[in-house]
């Protein structure tokens, strides 16, 4: 099966400004849009290894780079980790690549996928909105930047309840415009 790279990023890239940052789920990524400082990273890779070895490389692509040149990185994986258990599984190995290449408090991972069921809700659950993307994405996040920008923000732990709040006063016409890749 042939992947359209362009695609998958266009898709990501709508996701990121009409849910993520339409809805203001996080209230930190309008600016680095505007700016052009989040790179979306689409990879081919169909095994963990090959996977682990581009989020290593993002990873040193952001390293190398000044915040003002590169905030973040969204690493999109299109062509596996559709299941949901073998994607969070998954994450433990992202959260040891942090650990043996010493990024723990540098980087920091979120995580998105077009099933993200959060613990203690059912799949149908209108919160798990928040985290669904268009395809199994990791989110590379600077925790410095991070950091900065939550000192400067009102009340940050509010931000998750207002998330749900937003999402589960879409009508179902809006989710259905907003989250087309969850219809059929």
């Amino acid at each position: 099966m042939s992947i359209d790279l362009q695609q998958v990023e266009q898709l990501t890239q709508d996701w990121l400004e009409q849910v993520v940052i339409g809805l203001n789920l996080c209230p930190f990524a309008h600016k680095p849009n505007k700016n052009k400082q989040i790179k979306i990273a689409v990879t081919e890779a169909t095994s963990e290894e090959a996977l682990l070895e581009f989020i290593l490389l993002e990873l040193r692509e952001l390293d190398s780079k000044e915040p003002n040149e590169l905030e973040t990185t969204l690493v999109v994986a299109p062509a596996m980790l559709a299941d949901f258990m073998d994607y969070n599984f998954f994450l433990d190995w992202v959260d040891a690549l942090l650990k043996q290449e010493e990024y723990e408090g540098i980087y920091q991972v979120a995580s998105f996928h077009p099933d993200y069921c959060f613990g203690g809700t059912e799949p149908e659950d209108a919160e798990n909105l928040t985290n669904r993307s268009p395809y199994p994405t990791i989110h590379l996040i600077r925790e410095e930047s991070m950091e900065r920008v939550l000192k400067h923000y009102p009340n940050p732990e509010a931000i998750p309840d207002n998330n749900i709040a937003r999402v589960e006063g879409l009508t179902a016409e809006e989710k259905a415009k907003l989250f087309p890749y969850l219809i059929g």
